[in-house]
């Protein structure tokens, strides 16, 4: 199987595009059209600040989409991957009450009611059936939300990625629910080498069965889309026929699906427009939002997110994980890209592309990348740039006094935060261990001006649980050099980075 030759670029625009979307829509998730209208208006930009918490948290969304993927690895990349293969990755990466889960209880939540299937023994996909657990648990939105990585490792390959999203979706769910996962699976796959919207609906509805209601409301709003050329008026239709109140329990996916196809249909080009129309329409916003910010990222690359808004300052490319490996929770969207896209080659018959930078954790190649690494004091510009034959972090600053400090760092290790992030619990192990050497390269254009000392840093939680910074030995940085920051031994952190002037 031929991959593209963009696919590396398209696999990190997808997973972009998955996180501004949960952390967009999180923190007004449940909430009606009406009430974000009321209250907050179109929905623009984050507005995480108004609610005076983090942007990036724990979610289930991020977190199940990123843990089930592993089932491939798990069991040596079959691409006939069973649904009790997927059911076993449940049980070895979920902590029961803790995390990745939504934990409702039996019977209202239906990953929970799946989890306690799958833990008295009733294996996928049984433990996710309509049979043993009714219609109403088994078609709530869960499915979709997690499907996105089925098509991030399949690129042009539709049916593969909607059989693949079918197995996993059926370990907690069935019927409508599923038949939504593997066509939104189908339409991602597709869209890392058709960016035509039309088309790619219709390579989703090849992949369920076509009097489905998924089906039937698809072709709906296809209409009314063409008919009202007025997104607030096809929404109002969608919740007038496909509403939540037409469909019991929680959050059931067919209102939900509804208003991603609207939101797809009316900005196919337009990043920022269709996260503005998804969120603002409501409902489950973070979940909606995220595969729709999937898509989106395929289809429009990193061009496409960037045309709008600054998205991936803020964002910084962190990323939470709630599952049972503490190592795979402090991540970010460069990790995780490269995780996918060498499953992706090897799915593909292909041998996985050299490591960059022999493997490094932080490696900066990709357009844009920051790999988490912000200024503490907000006094100095953190971005990435090419200079001569490669791609650096680079780090500015516009006119400090001498002795002052200017810190930059990236999370190694739970962020002080976490305290307050109630819904998922993040279990996490430090990626980085006393007794490990860091080593940076630092360089310094000719066209700057000046000396600076530059050094390692690292932030370690102390007795209290409050950080605190220690420092290696500092070097002199002058235009037109570079030097080898290197610091062993050190003892337990929080974050590492590097105090630095430009």
């Amino acid at each position: 199987m031929q991959l593209p030759t963009d696919y590396y670029q398209r696999v990190y625009a997808g997973v972009l595009g998955k996180l501004i979307g949960v952390y967009l829509g999180r923190p007004f998730e449940g909430w009606t059209y009406q009430r974000i209208m009321q209250e907050l208006g179109p929905i623009n930009y984050y507005v995480h600040d108004k609610f005076n918490r983090p942007l990036v948290v724990t979610d289930d969304d991020v977190a199940g989409t990123f843990t089930f993927i592993r089932a491939l690895e798990d069991y040596a990349l079959p691409p006939e991957l069973t649904a009790e293969q997927m059911g076993q990755c449940w049980l070895n990466y979920i902590i029961d009450k803790r995390t990745i889960l939504w934990w409702g209880g039996n019977g209202n939540s239906t990953e929970h009611t799946a989890w306690l299937n799958l833990k008295k023994g009733i294996p996928a996909p049984l433990s996710g059936a309509i049979a043993t657990n009714g219609k109403t648990i088994a078609e709530q939105i869960g499915a979709q939300i997690f499907i996105d990585g089925w098509a991030l490792v399949a690129p042009g390959q539709p049916r593969l990625a909607a059989s693949l999203a079918q197995k996993a979706a059926s370990v907690s769910h069935d019927g409508e629910a599923v038949y939504a996962a593997m066509l939104w699976a189908a339409m991602e796959a597709e869209a890392f080498i058709c960016q035509d919207i039309e088309q790619l609906i219709a390579t989703g509805l090849a992949v369920i069965p076509p009097d489905c209601e998924i089906a039937r409301l698809i072709n709906d709003v296809y209409r009314w889309r063409n008919e009202d050329n007025d997104w607030h008026r096809t929404r109002q239709r969608i919740e007038d026929h496909y509403g939540y109140q037409k469909y019991p329990s929680n959050c059931h996916v067919i209102p939900n699906h509804a208003i991603m196809i609207m939101a797809i249909l009316y900005a196919p080009d337009d990043f920022q427009r269709a996260q503005m129309i998804i969120n603002t329409s409501g409902w489950d916003t973070d979940c909606n939002a995220g595969n729709v910010g999937c898509l989106s990222g395929i289809m429009l690359g990193l061009q496409g997110i960037d045309a709008g808004p600054d998205w991936r300052g803020p964002l910084a490319d962190r990323m939470l994980i709630s599952s049972a490996d503490g190592g795979f929770s402090i991540n970010n969207a460069v990790r995780v890209t490269d995780y996918l896209v060498s499953l992706g080659h090897k799915l593909a018959g292909q041998q996985p592309p050299a490591a960059p930078k022999e493997g490094a954790q932080y490696h900066f190649s990709l357009p844009g990348s920051v790999q988490g690494f912000r200024s503490l004091a907000q006094d100095i510009e953190v971005s990435n740039e090419r200079y001569h034959d490669r791609r650096y972090l680079s780090l500015r600053y516009t006119a400090q006094v001498p002795g002052q400090h200017s810190m930059v760092t990236t999370q190694t290790f739970a962020p002080p935060e976490i305290v307050g992030m109630q819904s998922y619990e993040l279990m996490a192990t430090p990626l980085i261990y006393p007794g490990q050497c860091l080593q940076a390269r630092v360089l310094m254009p000719e066209d700057c001006a000046g000396v600076v000392k530059v050094q390692l840093c690292y932030r370690v939680y102390d007795e209290h649980s409050q950080l605190r910074s220690c420092y290696g030995d500092g070097q002199l940085l002058r235009p037109g050099g570079d030097v080898t920051l290197i610091m062993a031994g050190y003892s337990s952190i929080s974050c590492a980075g590097m105090a630095h002037q430009r």
